[in-house]
């Protein structure tokens, strides 16, 4: 099978994700997509994420409603900080019969050359990038193995914006799966 690997701090998951990984799994070429909660983001260092174990849970709820996404903890059991090429790379070990293409929105492609081993994870991997907006990429540019998905729907919400919506005592239906909101609001997370 063909996996798409949508990771990320998911911090918390929210519907723009959601979205992402429905619809990657869909129309990316992709057998399925698996959403990967990863530690800590070596971009976002000093910063504290819920645990990992409600991200985790936030995600499964998130994908619950979609057959062709699966929610998976591998990255979690790594080492940290977490890089996205040894994360590759070891999937790739332990389930040989598989082939992992990466998958980022566009607002991540102006700092892709700085992530750890960026040129092995398009040559070894592949790449597909989900249009964000504000992030404009000339797909004519990208190289070989990278695939813009041009035509996706985009929305603008990001898990900084949900968390501060939150944390002022804003509503967050819409913006979060149902079930999301109720596990945020029953475990009490960033309030």
């Amino acid at each position: 099978m063909k996996i798409g690997l949508f990771s990320g701090s998911f911090d918390p998951v929210h519907t723009g994700h959601a979205m992402m990984a429905n619809y990657a799994s869909q129309c990316a070429g992709v057998d399925e997509v698996w959403m990967m909660p990863s530690r800590l983001n070596p971009f976002k260092a000093g910063s504290t994420p819920a645990p990992d174990g409600d991200r985790l849970e936030m995600c499964r709820l998130a994908a619950a409603p979609c057959p062709r996404v699966r929610v998976s903890d591998f990255e979690l059991s790594l080492p940290s900080p977490s890089y996205t090429y040894r994360t590759l790379c070891e999937l790739r070990k332990h389930y040989p019969r598989h082939q992992f293409v990466l998958i980022i929105g566009s607002d991540n492609w102006p700092s892709f050359g700085k992530w750890k081993n960026p040129q092995q994870i398009i040559d070894e991997f592949g790449l597909i990038i989900y249009p964000r907006p504000g992030f404009d990429i000339d797909k004519e540019t990208l190289p070989e193995n990278v695939t813009l998905l041009d035509q996706a729907p985009m929305v603008l919400m990001s898990s900084t914006f949900v968390r501060q919506s939150l944390r002022e005592g804003m509503d967050m239906h819409y913006f979060l799966p149902t079930d999301v909101l109720r596990y945020i609001k029953e475990r009490e997370l960033y309030g």
